[in-house]
């Protein structure tokens, strides 16, 4: 039997991505919020991401600065990294 287990997150997490977009299933690796991109794309498929607010399905979808990420009860913001 699987069991998941749901965070619960008072805060937006912010990922900082350094390129002009980043794809969905990349971002969800990269945000550290699913092991695998087999995985990703396992939850992408069932619609059990929100992007922006509204369920997406495409994997391939691209995520720039300012897009929101919801999943698992995880808000992921979308920044761009900063060049100091």
């Amino acid at each position: 039997m699987k069991v998941r287990v749901r965070r619960v997150s008072a805060e937006d997490v912010p990922v900082a991505i350094t390129t002009e977009f980043i794809k969905l299933e990349s971002f969800l690796k990269l945000a550290n919020a699913v092991p695998s991109g087999g995985m990703a794309k396992n939850f992408i498929q069932n619609g059990e991401v929100l992007v922006n607010g509204e369920p997406c399905t495409m994997r391939g979808k691209k995520l720039r600065p300012g897009d929101d990420v919801r999943f698992d009860g995880v808000t992921y913001c979308v920044r761009a990294a900063h060049a100091d």
